[in-house]
């Protein structure tokens, strides 16, 4: 499939939450139900990083949470947060072939972030809906928690229409060469041992 559109990718993400939650284990396997290394593949594996460390954060704040189970957290977050990069990196991969041919206009303008950065953004809103939502419907609150998710619930949902919008339009201005795709590579240089003088420094 080729994807250009948000139409399709919210599908995904909610699957990928939902499926994570029939478990709501950070341990659980991802057993992803797409063919390796297409599109729908990358993206269903974007949310269920982004899902698991959303957990792994709910525990890491346990304020009784022993120092070294902490330490263990943090590193399993950085891991994480680097999953995360390396594969943002490949959808943007995706959509920079995609767009190859597209012949820019004389008058074709940059945009600030690529495609999969803002996909990742569009990630991330998924489970902020769905927490909140789960918080609006708990049996265990008052109506005024209630009724202070629901406001919170709406402003997402009103972030979540004006987003897939500003994607399908950065897609269409790809597609139309209106605007130059570029991607750059994160460059993060605190998990590279080369780069990091902690980490080189201990040779």
């Amino acid at each position: 499939m080729i994807i250009l559109s948000t139409a399709p990718i919210i599908p995904i993400f909610n699957q990928a939450i939902a499926d994570y939650h029939k478990f709501d284990d950070v341990d659980h396997l991802c057993h992803n139900p797409y063919d390796e290394k297409t599109i729908e593949w990358y993206l269903y594996n974007k949310v269920w990083i982004d899902t698991v460390q959303w957990h792994l954060e709910d525990l890491i704040r346990d304020p009784n949470i022993d120092p070294l189970d902490a330490l263990a957290l943090k590193r399993r977050i950085d891991k994480s947060n680097q999953d995360r990069t390396d594969i943002v990196e490949m959808i943007d991969g995706y959509y920079h072939l995609l767009f190859q041919y597209a012949k820019p206009k004389p008058d074709a303008t940059l945009n600030t972030e690529s495609p999969a950065w803002a996909i990742d953004r569009l990630s991330i809103l998924q489970l902020k809906i769905y927490h909140m939502k789960a918080e609006v419907e708990r049996a265990d609150v008052s109506e005024e928690h209630k009724a202070k998710c629901q406001a919170k619930l709406d402003v997402l949902l009103e972030q979540n229409t004006d987003l897939c919008t500003a994607i399908d339009q950065l897609m269409d201005c790809y597609k139309n060469g209106e605007k130059v795709m570029k991607v750059y590579k994160q460059m993060k240089m605190y998990n590279d041992p080369a780069l990091n003088p902690v980490l080189y420094g201990q040779k």
